[in-house]
């Protein structure tokens, strides 16, 4: 019964059954597959102080001091499980390449696994793979040797390949940063040249800013701070001209002085450039105020 294995088999006792006030009982495990049954110290030094081994009396398995532990039966064909196949699979370390066809593939690693299963469960055959193994490893231990060199190889071949890919995602990680950055420095720029525009501190935006700003910032900070390619003006898309040719609309200089003394900006289809007259900027302000 499941409520067996968490008692001692001689006398009952529970794990942490505090009844006798000087210690709490702890249980010790039979680590070996047919028996798995837990006794508590006291029987055990019991047992021992009259002879070598015993029976368990549940499935009457010999126990052995060397086979007792504080773990669980379970953790221990646990870690004989992990310890074993490290062990044959460094023998048998064939791989799909090796055969004909993937049958034979198949088969050989249900053969490994076979054995691993024998020798950790303790099969009547156990012994026979262990040397089975043995015999193997004698007869083919050139062969092994250059499978376990090639596997070495793969795998520094893959940590390689993994490093350079996490590299490759910092760069990208740096350039983004770096993009980021230009485009925060350009933005800024744009602001204040538009601001010293509406001024009238210079007559227009530099001609890289409106690429940059046209594009979206991105693709043409990239070209202008790498120097791949000189900064190209990129204009809106040829409209055929009329026959009679573009007609330009006549900015009254006098309005103009009025509105960007007042704070207005320059209008489209305005003059390129005009005369830096504060002179007559300020009178503008003045006769206005005085109205």
């Amino acid at each position: 019964m499941e409520e067996d294995l968490f008692r001692c088999a001689i006398c009952g006792t529970t794990e942490g059954d505090s009844s006798n006030l000087t210690s709490q009982a702890s249980l010790m495990t039979n680590a070996t597959v047919k028996c798995g049954h837990q006794f508590c110290q006291s029987c055990v030094d019991r047992e021992f102080a009259r002879r070598r081994e015993f029976p368990c009396p549940v499935c009457s398995t010999m126990v052995k001091r060397v086979t007792l532990t504080q773990r669980t039966l379970d953790d221990v064909q646990c870690e004989k499980d992990t310890s074993w196949r490290r062990r044959v699979l460094k023998v048998y370390n064939k791989t799909e390449a090796d055969f004909e066809t993937l049958l034979e593939y198949n088969n050989y690693l249900e053969m490994v696994e076979d054995m691993i299963f024998s020798i950790v469960n303790e099969e009547p055959n156990a012994e026979e793979c262990k040397n089975k193994i043995k015999d193997y490893e004698q007869a083919n231990k050139s062969a092994i040797v250059i499978r376990q060199s090639q596997r070495a190889d793969e795998e520094r071949s893959i940590q390689d390949r993994i490093a350079a890919e996490q590299r490759e995602a910092e760069q990208m990680r740096l350039l983004a940063q770096e993009d980021e950055k230009y485009m925060a420095q350009a933005k800024r720029k744009w602001k204040q040249e538009s601001t010293e525009v509406l001024l009238g501190e210079r007559e227009e935006v530099s001609a890289e800013l409106r690429a940059a700003q046209m594009q979206g910032y991105r693709n043409e900070l990239k070209r202008q701070s790498r120097g791949k390619a000189s900064a190209t003006v990129m204009v809106s898309p040829r409209v055929r001209e009329p026959a009679n040719g573009w007609k330009k609309d006549k900015v009254d200089r006098e309005l103009y002085r009025k509105r960007q003394a007042a704070g207005g900006g320059i209008p489209t289809g305005s003059i390129a450039s005009h005369e830096r007259n504060w002179n007559e900027t300020l009178s503008s302000l003045f006769t206005r105020m005085q109205q």
